[in-house]
């Protein structure tokens, strides 16, 4: 396994870690789960530049990397929710729109096509983790403007968006010859 997949799954193993601190009402257990966060959120990008720079990118890496993403993501916010800290319909929203289109990726990998992410898809994880940070930092260094608020309202609508661009231009794999040229 190379250098990228590994970074990929030390991203997945600070899951439980950071879902676990946050229960915790401790400000210490608050920091060092924002501090994990972070250094999850860094991960994705570190992957993703090593694997491109030594040539490293892999189908299991195409198909790990968003994976991880999504499960930092949808599971912080989730305990964030159940913390009230994070409205519940807002991981509605993003619980549905990965599992559709994980859905279609799993149909194409089926149909033996792997779709990488996209650049839509790289901006709706950056905007889903900015949010998670602005309410992991209770929206501290933003004073009364509501940041998080906007944070979270922009990563909605680009969930929504990439995962309506996901379909339209990967979808023709859900057809009967599986998008066969």
């Amino acid at each position: 396994m190379n250098w990228p997949n590994r970074i990929t799954l030390m991203r997945v193993a600070l899951i439980p870690l950071i879902v676990i601190l946050l229960q915790f009402d401790v400000p210490a257990c608050a920091v060092l789960a924002l501090i994990a966060f972070l250094l999850a959120s860094f991960s994705d990008w570190l992957d993703g530049f090593l694997a491109r720079k030594y040539q490293n990118v892999t189908n299991l890496g195409k198909f790990l990397d968003p994976v991880a993403d999504k499960l930092l993501v949808l599971c912080t916010m989730i305990a964030l929710s159940g913390l009230n800290r994070f409205p519940a319909w807002v991981c509605i929203v993003v619980l549905f729109r990965e599992l559709s289109v994980d859905g279609l990726r799993l149909v194409a990998m089926e149909r033996g096509r792997v779709i990488a992410a996209g650049k839509l898809g790289k901006i709706k994880t950056m905007l889903q983790m900015l949010s998670v940070i602005a309410v992991l930092l209770n929206n501290a260094p933003f004073g009364t403007f509501p940041m998080d608020q906007v944070l979270m309202y922009a990563a909605v609508a680009m969930t929504l968006w990439s995962g309506v661009d996901y379909f339209i231009r990967n979808g023709s794999v859900l057809g009967p010859d599986g998008g066969a040229a």
